[in-house]
């Protein structure tokens, strides 16, 4: 860009965006890139940088962020809010500038300001003879002057500010994100830059799942509400226990030393308002009855006798206090149960117990079923080229042991806008689940659609068989998508095995350490890459199938788990192993 020219540059960020819905656009994605800062990333020898709109986190801090008044009053209210925004000491030249034009490019702008040298404005020509108004540079008296002269700048045409010995540049490839199919040939192109992923090696998958994915937020719910979910924060106790000395058994709260005078009054459990024991008296109670103040100790029955109303220790009887004392198991703000730790039954149990009401906690992970293929049928009678859903009707059971709440199931028809329009409308889930289309036939779409939805890739396919070519992505509103093949016995065995990764990284949960396991045959079952394959337990070790069919489940009948059988393995090198739920 020219030195010896002052550039400032006015970016247009509002709208309505009417033709996609009324969404945000500058905010929409391009190659993981909102359209706001792909823009402002052409722009890094301007003077000062007006956003006209919304405010927007994450811009730069010399970035001027105002808006229009009112809001939403067309593109000359917010030009003029950004001339308002320099004040009186504008530049020589003013850049001004849709925030949809995904792939303007320094050169553009660099073009644009040397062309105002001799022309009071100069615009872009985009590929199809279009004038974009909206990616300009003015010079600063023509700006100025064109908008002071208007009586209203509010709803008013840019095109009517235009001077009519303006400049116009053909320019390739800066066409602007007018439409939803705009948008997706934008982020097919950006996908087109970027270079092609080799297939993860399966002992890296997790780890890297685990690295790029980002955890749900932290959300406050009570305790019967938790289980199934996974502490953000460690469960701290707001009460001790026992919160006062109780007893551990049925028989006599007693003060100093035998023999013992039995009081009437009896020391139920709930009782609080017993008077205090003196020396040498005892009276009667109940296990998990509060201790009566003065009571040195408690006995229990069997070891105490009673004769005319006077309690004696019985002979031989090694010194006991079967009292529960006051903080014995925890006290107030102990940290009971670290952060990351799954919210079992057990956890519920010891909050309500520490007088927990609430817990923060993040999932459970809730989940969208999208199952593809016309030749698919669910039910009724097959026909000709069909076969039946045997995985969409049970997968559901593999998930809740990975700790997913299955929320809807749907089947998708193949069709050219299909998972577009899925992915598009996830509904209220954090993990949409599509079974098939992820090979490279003529109906497997779902690569795609995830370009389209200028999704950013995790791990695309997998060093493993079968499941190789299993995707796992995320879309630019966060949801994760995990791509199963479609071959039954692939689906599950990528569930059992990649879920669960996934499940761990959207809820910070605590990785527990691998199964592992000693193969009696492993020879006979390795290969090239990492096999997964059923096993059956032995005593300590495990035998694998050795005739194994993918096309549906009925190894699993019979197998207690599934066995990673890396390349390299040997009889005496274990395995990792995912238990198969019952």
């Amino acid at each position: 860009m020219p030195t010896s020219r002052n550039v400032d540059a006015i970016v247009l960020a509002g709208g309505g965006a009417r033709r996609m819905g009324g969404v945000d656009k500058p905010g929409l994605t391009v190659g993981q890139i909102p359209l706001v800062k792909r823009v402002l990333g052409a722009l890094p020898a301007c003077r000062r940088t007006v956003v006209v709109g919304p405010h927007r986190e994450g811009l730069d801090t010399g970035v001027l962020q105002v808006r229009e008044e009112p809001a939403g009053s067309g593109p000359v209210a917010a030009l003029d809010a950004g001339l308002a925004a320099l004040g009186p000491d504008i530049a020589d030249v003013v850049l001004v500038l849709a925030a949809d034009i995904p792939f303007v490019e320094p050169s553009t702008i660099d073009a644009l300001v040397r062309a105002t040298e001799n022309s009071p404005a100069a615009f872009v020509v985009d590929d199809v003879r279009r004038i974009q108004y909206l990616l300009g540079a003015w010079q600063r008296r023509t700006v100025v002057d064109a908008v002071s002269g208007l009586d209203s700048v509010r709803d008013a045409s840019l095109r009517s500010l235009v001077p009519v010995d303006h400049a116009l540049l053909d320019i390739h490839g800066v066409e602007d994100c007018d439409t939803l199919a705009d948008l997706r040939a934008a982020r097919r192109r950006a996908a087109g830059n970027r270079p092609n992923l080799a297939p993860v090696e399966f002992g890296r998958m997790r780890s890297v799942i685990r690295d790029m994915l980002t955890p749900l937020p932290v959300r406050s719910v009570p305790v019967s509400d938790a289980f199934g979910t996974v502490l953000a924060t460690s469960l701290v106790a707001a009460a001790s226990l026992p919160h006062v000395d109780t007893s551990a058994m049925d028989g006599y709260a007693v003060c100093g030393d035998a023999p013992w005078t039995i009081r009437d009054d009896v020391a139920y459990a709930g009782t609080s308002n017993l008077s205090p024991l003196s020396d040498g008296q005892a009276v009667r109670i109940a296990t998990g009855a509060a201790v009566p103040t003065g009571a040195t100790t408690v006995i229990r029955d069997e070891f105490v006798t009673l004769s005319h109303g006077v309690l004696l220790l019985r002979e031989d009887i090694p010194a006991r206090d079967d009292r529960r004392l006051i903080g014995e198991d925890w006290h107030t703000g102990d940290s009971l149960v670290p952060a990351g730790t799954p919210v079992s039954a057990a956890v519920m149990s010891v909050a309500l117990g520490a007088e927990v009401t609430t817990l923060s906690v993040r999932g459970p992970v809730r989940a969208r079923i999208l199952s593809s293929g016309n030749e698919i049928r669910a039910t009724g009678p097959l026909h000709p080229g069909q076969t039946r859903d045997t995985i969409g009707p049970v997968i559901g059971r593999y998930l809740s042991a990975l700790g997913i709440d299955l929320v809807e199931s749907v089947h998708l028809a193949d069709s050219t806008t299909a998972f577009d329009e899925a992915l598009a409308e996830p509904g209220n889930v954090d993990l949409a689940i599509v079974i098939g289309a992820t090979g490279g036939g003529a109906a497997d779409r779902l690569r795609a659609a995830l370009v389209s939805a200028d999704a950013a890739v995790v791990v695309d396919r997998v060093a493993v068989r079968p499941g190789g070519s299993q995707i796992t992505a995320v879309l630019p509103s966060g949801l994760v998508v995990l791509g199963l093949p479609g071959n039954p016995f692939a689906a599950i065995g990528t569930t059992m095995s990649t879920a669960p990764a996934i499940v761990g990284a959207l809820t910070a949960r605590t990785s527990p350490p691998p199964l592992l396991g000693f193969l009696t045959n492993a020879d006979a079952v390795r290969g090239p890459v990492t096999r997964l394959v059923p096993v059956t337990r032995h005593g300590t070790n495990w035998t694998a199938e050795t005739e194994l069919r993918t096309a549906h489940l009925l190894n699993l009948t019979s197998h207690d788990a599934l066995a990673a059988v890396p390349p390299d393995v040997t009889s005496d090198v274990p395995v990792e192993l995912f238990l198969l739920p019952q």
